[in-house]
């Protein structure tokens, strides 16, 4: 007698989904098993049984998101904030921490801290160059002794050792802007032999000094000389005197491709930054004068764009813009600035790019993902809306509003894209064997309802997100789970 073939039985079982892998193909409907933390199965599994049944009812399920330039790592050890639910609701299911060259230099104790806290999504980390460099030179604004960049090599080894993913800097910010190209080559070469990339908030963005096509030629000599990838990280060309330099800088980066460097850039889909106020009116670390004030702030688009964000003296300033304070104040808007400066740290968001440089960058293939945001206590200021919707922006203003780039395009910048160039293996697809960090949305209503004014507000439309085969989001509702894991290269 022949025994009945039995179904095979799964923990997690998703029907009615259109598939798209991450890869840049088409959806194709079909079912996909989950067994514990992995894809077990994609195809049509009408026998198939399964603890969970989710019925995607004809929406599209995609590998879950990867943002590769997110300030979120510190927010996940907070009780309040740890399962990362504004990330998790547009479908991130890992970040990429420790960008612009901050973050700690002792990453076996951010690991062990942040897997003490528990949290939502996935959590890979960077080591960065600022942090080494002032761990070994405080903020001298010189060139390292040869003992001192030995130090620095070791303690980007042992970063890279206890699992980082690369080495990021932020050669605007002090101290990074103090040190020169090659000392950082020397560095991005000790990271490129354990397999790290490189990824850089560049020198100079606009017109400040260096400039931003020089910067961007610093990365691709950066990677070039050590062999490594590098990244222009949340690229853009910042103020309207570097407007229109998008198509020439991606030139620079397409000449470099073709012979061979590993050149690859990200980005946010807003047309606002967000620093902190002497940051972008004073960097370098020099002390600020009126006449230099003057002029970045005319660099920055002017007083009407530059917003406060949070401002720990007078909370009450949050949401008002340098116009608006100086006004109320009886006094010209670079007086007002200067008078913020010397009364504590202001965060501001700045409205500085133009739509047809963030479309330009956005339709390169070699262009990732990002958010560039953190996670903030709701109430604490009034953040960049990014912490809250860059991802579902992308998809609903830039895919479906706009046309800048297909859907599927989309994904893949979200997806495999950076899953491939971060090394971060089995995430970023759908096939069997790969790790469950998946999301079922509807690309007819996902969009980001976070705005300047209300920027703590939760994107729409991602229904259902899975981390490590675990539901954190189920039928529009967050559940109480903490799936995440610290990565590994």
């Amino acid at each position: 007698m022949v025994e009945p073939v039995q179904p095979v039985r799964f923990d997690v079982l998703i029907r009615n989904a259109r598939v798209m892998d991450g890869t840049g193909n088409p959806w194709l409907r079909a079912d996909v098993g989950i067994t514990g933390d992995r894809i077990t199965a994609v195809g049509t599994l009408d026998a198939a049984a399964a603890g969970r049944v989710i019925d995607a009812r004809d929406r599209i399920l995609a590998p879950g998101f990867i943002d590769v330039h997110s300030h979120a790592a510190d927010g996940l050890r907070n009780a309040a904030l740890h399962q990362g639910q504004p990330l998790l609701a547009q479908g991130v299911t890992t970040v990429i921490a420790n960008p612009d060259g901050g973050g700690p230099i002792d990453l076996a104790a951010q690991r062990a801290a942040l897997e003490a806290a528990r949290f939502g999504p996935n959590v890979g980390l960077l080591i960065g160059h600022g942090a080494v460099r002032s761990a070994v030179m405080g903020s001298a604004n010189r060139a390292p002794s040869t003992d001192e960049l030995q130090k620095m090599k070791d303690l980007v080894r042992r970063g890279m050792t206890d699992g980082a993913f690369g080495l990021s800097s932020g050669l605007f910010y002090v101290p990074g802007s103090f040190a020169k190209t090659e000392e950082v080559i020397e560095l991005a070469k000790v990271a490129a032999a354990s397999g790290g990339l490189y990824t850089s908030h560049v020198r100079d963005e606009g017109n400040y000094d260096a400039g931003v096509r020089a910067s961007v030629r610093e990365v691709i000599r950066i990677a070039e000389e050590a062999k490594t990838i590098g990244i222009v990280t949340h690229m853009k060309a910042l103020g309207r005197d570097s407007w229109g330099l998008a198509p020439v800088l991606l030139k620079d980066m397409q000449e470099a491709r073709a012979r061979g460097v590993q050149v690859f850039a990200d980005q946010y889909p807003y047309e606002a930054s967000s620093t902190s106020l002497r940051a972008a009116l004073v960097p370098g670390g020099v002390e600020p004068t009126v006449a230099i004030v003057t002029e970045n702030l005319r660099r920055r688009n002017g007083p009407d764009a530059v917003l406060i964000a949070s401002y720990r003296a007078e909370p009450a300033l949050a949401g008002k813009t340098l116009t608006e304070i100086a006004r109320a104040r009886g006094v010209d808007p670079v007086t007002a600035a200067l008078a913020l400066m010397d009364g504590g740290s202001a965060s501001i968001v700045s409205f500085n790019m133009s739509e047809d440089d963030i479309a330009a960058i956005m339709r390169e293939p070699f262009t990732m993902a990002s958010s560039d945001g953190g996670l903030v206590a709701v109430g604490a200021g009034q953040p960049h809306p990014r912490d809250y919707g860059a991802f579902a922006r992308r998809l609903g203003v830039y895919v479906r509003d706009r046309h800048v780039v297909s859907l599927e395009f989309a994904i893949r910048s979200m997806t495999s894209l950076p899953a491939s160039v971060f090394g971060i293996k089995d995430r970023g697809v759908i096939r069997p064997g790969a790790f469950a960090d998946l999301v079922i949305f509807d690309p007819a209503t996902i969009r980001d309802a976070a705005t300047y004014a209300q920027p703590q507000t939760m994107a729409e439309g991602v229904s259902d997100v899975l981390v490590n085969g675990v539901a954190v989001r189920a039928g529009g509702a967050f559940t109480d789970a903490l799936p995440g894991r610290v990565l590994k290269r």
